[in-house]
């Protein structure tokens, strides 16, 4: 099938790239020249395991190509899915403006019928929007589908080609059958499509989001409380994830969510029922103790060297705001930074693969370094914000010489308090007792 993507960021060039990847030939249109070119030369603006390889292969063999010209896209394509960024407004609400744009465009190029598949998360209501934006600028039929991403950032690809589920909103019978096409291969195993109407589709998006971002901030509201008590949130986790009706995922304790999503999903979930008049109370909690919890973290840094600050020297281990990805979107550990800088401490980062991204966001008095163990030279703190593996496991010995205070600060709970206790760190994860070194 011939179908166009407008819009080469995170789930755009995803999903256009795992479409092409089934056999389609997509047309995946940009107005951003330069990543255009980029793109044609297989060089990827983000980071995303596997991608790249996938990119160059289906580029190589013609499935797969790239464009700033929209109306040829349109008149080439049966269907276009628009991937187009909603970036929160001032007041937490999703900007439609570029979506408007775009969906206005598509009615000036159709030269006949068209099926347009709204990829990006948008609110409720915008199918009308998007509709009526097309209808003004052309007489030609067309079809709406809402088709919500899930996928993860770190494993979008596997989320694209295994999901957990699909889903269609869409008022029109006939088109799913085409949708069913697309997403054909995909499910072969289970059929996991499930179709709504298109406002239903647009609000699970919206409701997915919110309720992981709820089970986080719950879990790190309870952590709190374990440190006031010297309760163990590891174990709490363990009570109540064994439940059943609860479950076991995202109840991890930590800094808080960042990223694209989780922070402007639930912002624009608020702003959704403030127009309504049906005040989001959880989900507007939500969002304030996710900034708490964040502020908090690196609060307790700050409060532990006190008068010291000016003189103090923090190794930073991650900026990403989680591992697999080079998003610094909402980072905890940015706006940690932040708040380390205006307290006079020095800073040394370390990232896998967000050192540039990181870089942009941060002055240019942090200094950035080429492994983890640079960034301990001469610090008297290490500070964890992002559970990448190869944190996991690293060299205590070698720590220990160059951490002089012995401090580890870690927003990921990635080690066991005990074993640091006895090599002689002093070990403040989230939600745990802090131990006495051995």
């Amino acid at each position: 099938m011939k179908l166009s993507v407008v819009g080469t960021g995170y789930v755009g060039l995803v999903a256009g790239t795992c479409f092409a990847e089934s056999g389609n030939h997509v047309i995946c249109v940009d107005c951003d020249e330069k990543k255009i070119e980029m793109l044609r030369n297989g060089e990827i603006p983000i980071y995303e395991p596997g991608l790249k390889e996938l990119v160059v292969n289906n580029s190589k063999a013609g499935r797969l190509e790239f464009t700033s010209n929209l109306e040829e896209a349109v008149r080439q394509s049966r269907v276009i899915f628009l991937a187009v960024g909603t970036p929160p407004a001032p007041d937490g609400s999703a900007d439609l403006s570029a979506i408007l744009d775009v969906a206005s465009t598509i009615g000036r190029c159709m030269d006949g019928h068209r099926i347009v598949v709204m990829k990006s998360t948008v609110p409720v209501g915008t199918h009308k929007k998007v509709s009526e934006a097309i209808a003004s600028q052309t007489d030609h039929p067309f079809d709406y589908v809402s088709n919500p991403e899930f996928m993860k950032e770190g494993a979008a690809i596997d989320d694209f080609a295994k999901p957990d589920r699909v889903v269609i909103g869409v008022s029109n019978p006939a088109v799913i059958d085409v949708m069913r096409e697309l997403y054909g291969p995909f499910v072969r195993r289970t059929d996991r499509i499930m179709v709504m109407d298109p406002a239903s589709a647009e609000i699970t998006k919206y409701a997915a989001n919110a309720m992981l971002a709820t089970k986080i901030s719950f879990m790190n509201e309870i952590a709190g409380l374990c440190e006031h008590f010297g309760a163990n949130i590891e174990t709490v986790r363990h009570g109540i994830g064994s439940d059943s009706r609860i479950g076991d995922s995202f109840l991890f304790a930590g800094v808080g969510y960042g990223g694209s999503c989780f922070p402007k999903d639930v912002t624009a979930l608020v702003s959704m029922g403030k127009d309504v008049d049906h005040p989001m109370s959880i989900i507007g909690a939500v969002h304030e103790v996710n900034q708490r919890q964040r502020r908090r973290f690196a609060q307790r840094v700050i409060d532990h060297f006190g008068d010291a600050c000016s003189s103090t020297t923090l190794g930073i281990w991650g900026l990403a705001f989680k591992s697999r990805t080079d998003d610094v979107r909402e980072s905890p550990a940015i706006e940690a930074i932040r708040m380390f800088e205006e307290k006079g401490m020095r800073v040394q980062a370390h990232d896998p693969e967000a050192m540039e991204t990181g870089a942009v966001e941060l002055s240019n008095k942090v200094r950035m370094c080429k492994d983890e163990y640079e960034a301990l030279d001469g610090a008297d703190a290490l500070v964890i914000f992002t559970d990448w593996s190869i944190y996991r496991t690293p060299d205590f010995d070698l720590m220990e010489k160059k951490i002089s205070s012995r401090q580890i600060f870690d927003g990921r709970n990635l080690y066991d308090p005990g074993t640091l206790a006895k090599k002689g760190f002093h070990y403040h994860s989230v939600g745990r007792p802090t131990l006495p070194v051995a």
